[in-house]
């Protein structure tokens, strides 16, 4: 047990707590004396051990010595004492140098230690802070938010790539560097569907990454993560393997093209560079998809964005602000269900259901009518308002594709070449819509309705009741 005396902490095996004052030898072998004659409890058998002063002297004698020569043998011996049987105890501590861990050009040819990479690129990688707002409080007052997430410098000039989330609707971004140097960035412009975008930096000759190849990967491939853990633990590396390639998720309802990986991954990694042992960038962290399944938790699951699915659209928002060759139909639709089918008296449960066409789109170019329903795109089956949205990141504006449409009880084609989007629709989710309307204002319970209920009633003879979405395409 420990006592306080005087602020100082002494330790005793006494079971009352006491401690042993000097004691001479004839009280201790007496003592000795009572435990030998059985007086006692069971306890390993004592030795009186003498002070040795020319013992002491040799021992420091032998410690100035090793301090002294530690180099010797290859580290240094810390001598405590010896037992008078001769026994020696001492403590091996290595002198080993510090590792200095060379900045190495990336080259794509030469492998680098963990480290190496570290080294290489850690002045590349930025620190994101974001305010914003998000509604009002009881009061009336605006709610002000903050929140963090990483980045890497793409130009040496200050474009910087991070994710969407990261950035959407902030009133003042933050970039800092590894140096601590922090500057004031202008969102440039990103794509929520592809979850990136590029925000700028006033400044000049920063160190700038070098992006690789994604394709190469490979499962089991060594990866490395750099970026702002929980928006704090500034400039972490977490490492592991490849644990798959092209892995198709669906977050939300959008469909990502993933690279797994069990590298430790968490909030505020968003937007960071996954390394691989060459120290090219491979992809786009993306920390909103490490635990996009209905658990609280994952553990050894994380995703980054294949850099070679979104490098062309990063170069495009740098020109323009936003992806002008991003494919576009010219509809919008929703997801058929077996409700609507039996409703509509269609023979087909699954599908894109059309409720309108754009005039002069791609979509009325090729011959789509409202109540249409897209079951296929060339080979690709369609059966939800997901896939036809995972389908179309497979194209670019200009690009033709035969189209599958059920219509009248029977299937037909159709050859369509998409558009691009128009520029003042950056994202297919910024022009989201229910189709499910509020019922009279709020004013009485009247009955939901949709703009094409009249329609559906003089084409199927039956009402329709408003509970699916609609979406832009």
């Amino acid at each position: 047990m420990y006592n306080d005396e005087e602020n100082l902490y002494h330790y005793t095996y006494r079971k009352d707590g006491s401690e042993a004052g000097q004691t001479d030898h004839a009280s201790v072998e007496e003592q000795l004396h009572q435990y030998q004659s059985g007086a006692h409890e069971s306890v390993q058998e004592m030795k009186i051990v003498k002070k040795n002063r020319v013992g002491m002297k040799l021992t420091a004698l032998a410690l100035s010595c090793a301090l002294v020569g530690g180099a010797v043998g290859g580290g240094v011996v810390w001598a405590v004492g010896g037992g008078s049987d001769g026994s020696d105890t001492s403590v091996n501590v290595s002198n080993r140098p510090v590792t200095q861990v060379a900045i190495k050009s990336v080259d794509g040819k030469s492998a680098m230690t963990d480290a190496e990479v570290y080294a290489s690129n850690v002045n590349s990688v930025v620190s994101i802070n974001v305010t914003g707002t998000s509604g009002t409080n009881f009061f009336g007052q605006a709610v002000q938010t903050a929140s963090a997430g990483s980045g890497f410098v793409l130009t040496k000039d200050g474009y910087i790539v991070t994710n969407y989330h990261v950035v959407k609707d902030a009133d003042t971004v933050k970039a800092t560097m590894y140096n601590g140097d922090t500057y004031d960035a202008k969102f440039i412009g990103g794509d929520e569907d592809y979850d990136i975008a590029v925000i700028k930096v006033d400044a000049a000759e920063l160190p700038a990454v070098t992006l690789g190849d994604s394709d190469k990967l490979n499962v089991g491939d060594h990866v490395l993560a750099v970026g702002n853990p929980l928006g704090e633990l500034t400039f972490s590396m977490s490492g592991g393997m490849v644990s798959s390639v092209n892995r198709a998720i669906n977050v939300s309802g959008t469909p990502f093209n993933m690279i797994q990986t069990d590298a430790s991954i968490n909030p505020g990694n968003s937007g960071g560079p996954l390394f691989n042992q060459y120290g090219e960038v491979m992809g786009i962290v993306s920390a909103k998809y490490s635990s996009y399944s209905s658990s609280e938790s994952v553990e050894g699951l994380g995703f980054a964005i294949p850099i070679n699915d979104v490098v062309a659209m990063i170069e495009d928002i740098m020109t323009n602000g936003y992806v002008t060759n991003k494919p576009y139909l010219g509809i919008t639709g929703g997801t058929m269900s077996e409700a609507m089918a039996a409703q509509y008296r269609y023979n087909v449960k699954s599908g894109v259901f059309v409720y309108s066409v754009e005039e002069g789109g791609a979509a009325a170019k090729a011959g789509l009518k409202m109540g249409d329903v897209i079951t296929k795109v060339d080979d690709h089956q369609i059966a939800t308002m997901e896939d036809l949205t995972a389908v179309k990141k497979q194209y670019s504006a200009g690009d033709t594709a035969t189209v599958t449409i059920y219509r009248e009880n029977k299937e037909t084609t159709v050859e369509l070449t998409w558009d691009a989007v128009p520029a003042n629709q950056k994202s297919e989710d910024e022009t989201q819509q229910q189709i499910q309307q509020t019922p009279d204002n709020g004013q009485s319970g009247g009955s939901y309705g949709t703009p094409f209920d009249d329609l559906f009633r003089y084409f199927y003879g039956g009402s329709y009741n408003g509970s699916s979405a609609k979406n832009a395409a």
